[in-house]
């Protein structure tokens, strides 16, 4: 798109050397994301306006708006040395000491409380590491590695004795015929 409309213009923010080394990059495979950028930077460099470019790419107008002052500035390599999304700042290295925090008492550490919770595990990692991350991601990141703040639970079955230690035991009776006890027993039986 942008060599079709190649025509004798004035460069407006690279020289001839640099738009022509920009240009040579577009027909590699690039990702879309990197393309569009790129093509608004060339785009830009020929003189085209914000809407324009909108108009011929297809991209929001902060993108293009973006992309212009980056070409403005004259910072061309920025295009391709700027990741795309959103950064990725917990490393391993921040995961091994959020495992490593969470199968220690927070005592150890020189806090009052005796068990973590994902607020105290963000505040002590964001003083270590210099990264603030939210309680849900501290969270989420407890849950890949299969961990959690929250203490297991013990299953009450497993702490019951056996069903044949649960014998009811009737000891000491004292009826006047064994015959009456055994109706009493019947009737409770029924009615339950």
């Amino acid at each position: 798109m942008i060599r079709n409309s190649l025509q004798n213009f004035e460069n407006q923010f690279f020289t001839t050397e640099q738009y022509q080394n920009l240009l040579k990059k577009l027909p590699e495979n690039l990702q879309a994301n990197y393309r569009r950028r790129l093509e608004i930077m060339l785009l830009a460099d020929m003189g085209k306006s914000q809407t324009e470019i909108c108009q011929i790419l297809g991209c929001s107008q902060e993108m293009a708006r973006y992309w212009m002052a980056i070409a403005k500035a004259g910072l061309i390599a920025e295009w391709e040395q700027r990741p795309i999304g959103r950064p990725k700042i917990v490393s391993q290295q921040y995961r091994e000491r959020l495992k490593e925090l969470i199968s220690h008492s927070p005592r150890k550490y020189g806090y009052a409380f005796s068990n973590w919770t994902s607020q105290w595990l963000s505040k002590h990692l964001a003083t270590e590491f210099g990264i603030e991350i939210s309680n849900r991601h501290i969270n989420r990141l407890l849950k890949e590695m299969g961990l959690s703040t929250q203490k297991r639970r013990v299953d009450k079955k497993q702490n019951l004795p056996d069903k044949k230690a649960n014998v009811v035991r009737i000891c000491d009776l004292q009826s006047t015929s064994s015959a009456h006890l055994y109706e009493q027993f019947n009737l409770i039986q029924v009615n339950n």
